[in-house]
This record gives structure tokens, sequence and C-alpha cells, in this order.
């Protein structure tokens, strides 16, 4: 057994005294995202039902939900401990989707439930996410988050992969409704993870005895509602992340408006929409694990974050060049899975790396206004921006060539930063 053990920790480049908090960590984000995926057909499904041409306005209704949240969330950081906060944040997101499931069986059909719903789960995604991602930069060191943070990325794709897939088959048997109490339940699982996760960062962690002093996870996080704000403005670093967010989000939603007016054409069904959504979610997260499994780990190790951070983009960029010169569903298609893929294996873990070496209050407060108010915002101004884009009436070709500069930015971008993390590390 124990030279099972030692296999499988050298497999994922884990030492063995870390395998069990990293496969409770794969853990922790596989029950996040199978609950995420199992709701987003449903989510992109209700976002056509309130009309494809609103989808800026549900965009722009998110951002301003999400301008109320994040001082309410970081005033409760402020307030409760590390090492409760989660538990705060869970338990209120579980109450949501039972209340979602009593909704949704007394008028399934309602517009302006689908909306409510729409701009809810827009929200959830992002603080769940975030805080999770805030929860391991806090478990683990700088060099530990280097080795293992990539598996630990896998469990968000093995979840994502499972999601979608329980999505298309039980979505005729228990309904939307039943998938929500599914989705619920699994984020219980995350809290009891969480748990476990804290208790070993003392133990063998970043709190462990001999590693770089930090701050007690059982004091409140230091700072006032605003200080994530305050805190990424003082920080050139900081201020490039969210720079970096705002490309991202530029680039992804020229893409998914694109596929939603689309998608509405050629699938007019609600139920048919969900599957087809379903289908692209089940080949992106499984390209994203394969790709997680056995690359990411090894160009992190060999290349650096630098190369995380860029690869995608220059990719991303060449594959709007494509659109432009052949804007079809297919290629569309093409270019959103590979972007996707990309952000799960490659960005999202090299972009959880800049946090690891920072303090507390930078990994809860600033990330998580930079994961929620930056990234929403992006999606409302890249929301109104393509807008504008159709407005001009020269089709997919212009918004193609427009999302080929904010990609090409995007990665320079990410070449400064993923720079800065490979110095760090070096010293």
């Amino acid at each position: 057994m124990q030279a099972l053990t030692r296999r499988l920790a050298r497999a994922i480049n884990a030492e063995e005294q870390e395998l069990a908090a990293v496969l409770a960590g794969f853990a922790l984000f596989f029950c996040l995202f199978a609950g995420y995926f199992m709701l987003r057909p449903i989510r992109e499904a209700m976002g056509i039902t309130g009309g494809v041409n609103n989808l800026q306005w549900l965009f722009t209704a998110t951002f301003v939900v999400m301008l109320l949240a994040v001082p309410l969330f970081a005033w409760l950081n402020s307030r409760v401990p590390r090492i409760h906060f989660i538990d705060w944040v869970y338990g209120f997101f579980c109450l949501n989707l039972l209340a979602f499931v009593l909704l949704f069986r007394v008028d399934h059909d309602s517009v302006w439930l689908a909306r409510v719903f729409y701009v809810w789960i827009s929200v959830y995604n992002l603080f769940v996410v975030s805080v999770a991602w805030s929860l391991m930069a806090d478990v683990f060191d700088g060099a530990q988050a280097r080795r293992l943070f990539a598996f630990i990325a896998a469990g968000a794709s093995v979840g994502g992969l499972c999601g979608p897939l329980l999505s298309a088959l039980l979505i005729g048997t228990v309904g939307e409704s039943g998938l929500m109490l599914m989705a619920a339940v699994l984020l219980g699982a995350a809290m009891a993870l969480k748990h476990y996760l804290m208790a070993w960062r003392e133990r063998q962690g970043a709190g462990r005895p001999g590693a770089l002093p930090s701050e007690s996870p059982r004091k409140p996080v230091p700072g006032n509602p605003f200080s994530g704000l305050t805190r990424m403005l003082g920080s050139r670093y900081l201020l490039g992340i969210g720079a970096f967010i705002l490309l991202l989000t530029s680039v992804s939603t020229f893409l998914y408006f694109e596929q939603a007016r689309l998608v509405a054409e050629l699938f007019p069904d609600r139920a048919a929409q969900v599957r087809v959504f379903g289908v692209i979610d089940f080949v992106v997260q499984a390209g994203a694990l394969a790709t997680q499994v056995f690359i990411t780990g090894r160009v992190a190790q060999k290349l650096g974050v630098r190369v995380l951070l860029s690869l995608v983009p220059a990719l991303v960029c060449l594959g709007f060049i494509g659109l432009a010169l052949a804007p079809t569903f297919a290629m569309l298609a093409g270019l959103m899975i590979v972007r996707r893929i990309g952000e799960y294996a490659f960005v999202r873990p090299g972009r959880e790396m800049l946090f690891a070496p920072l303090d507390a209050e930078s990994k809860y407060k600033a990330k998580n206004f930079i994961d929620t108010v930056v990234y929403r915002g992006g999606d409302a101004l890249s929301g109104w921006a393509k807008a504008g884009l159709d407005m001009l009436g020269h089709g997919a070709w212009l918004v193609a060539v427009v999302g080929a500069l904010c990609a090409a930015l995007w990665g320079v971008l990410g070449w400064y930063l993923g720079g800065r993390a490979d110095k760090q590390a070096r010293a």
C-alpha cells in the first residue's frame, strides 16, 4: 500500500505526505464544477429564453449585482475567521439553490425567473470558484502550488466532464429543479473537504511548523469592505492581473455572444439547446482533463508560468484570424473549445500561481475583487462593445478582427506577468 502511495504521489508530482491533501483539493474542485456544469447548460438555455438581443443587459445586471455583493462578502471576511469564511459563503449559496428548486417547480416557464437564474448563477460561479482558489493559495505554499495546482485544477475538469454529461442524460428525467438539488448536495460535500484541508494546512501546508510566517486562519482577514479595490489599485502587479482578466473576458464574451446567436438560430427548442451546450461542455472538459494530466504540469516545471499565460492567447489570436476568413459555426465552435480548454488547463492554474506568494488580504480580498467585479465588469463592457460592433453592420468579420487584437494584448500581458512569477520563483 505504501509503495502504491509513493507511485501515485510521484505520478502527480507530489510528496508522499501531500498526497491526501492534493486528492482532497482535487475532490473539492470536482464537486464544485460537477454541480456548476450540471447547471451551466440550463443557464445558457435561459439566456436564450430571455432573448439573445438582451444578453448585454443580463451581463450588465450581473455586474451590478457583483458591485453590491462584493463589499458584503468582504465585510463578512473581515468579521468571520478565515477558517470559517467558506462555510458561510457556500452555506448561503446552498440555500439559494434550494430556493430555486421550489421556484422552478412553481413556475417553470417564467421569462423573468429565467433571467434571475441566469444572473444569479453567473455570480454564484465566480464566488464559489474564487474563494476555493483562495483556499488553495492559503493551504499550499508557493513551492507546493507550483507543483500541485495543475493536478488540483484537473479536479475541475473531471467535474466539468461529469456535470454536462449528467445534465444531458438527466434533464428529461429529473428536470431542471432536480439538477439544482444535486448541485446543492455537491456544494455541501465541498464544504466538508474544506475542513480537512484547513486542518492539514496546520500540519504540513503553508501553516506548518518551520514554514514561512503567515497570518493565522483563526482570525478574520484584515481590512474593510473596500480593501480589495484599494489593495489592487495600490499594486502594479495586481493591476496587471486585473488587466489580464479584462482582456480574457473581452475575448470570451465576443465568442460567447456569437455562440448564443448561432445556437438560437439552429436549435430553437430549449431542451435541444441544453443538450448542445452540454455536448460542447463535455468536449471542453475532456480536452482540458487530458491536457492537465499529461501536459500542464510539465509545461509549468520546464517552461514556467510565462508560457502557461501566453500560449493560449496566441492560439486564440490565430483562431480569430481564421474566424475572420471563414465565419462558420464549425470554426466558431472549434475556437470556443480551444479557448476554454486552454483557459482551464493553462490560464487558470497559471493565474492562480500568481497569488500563492501573496498575503492573506491579497489572496482573499484583492483576488475576490478581481475574480468577481473586474471579471463581470469586463463581461459587461465587452458585451456592450459587441453590441456596438454588431450595429456597424460588418458581421462576424469585424468582431473577429477586434477579438484578435484583444487576444494579442492578452498574450503580451500574460508573458509579462508570467515572467514576474518565474523570476520570483527562481529568487
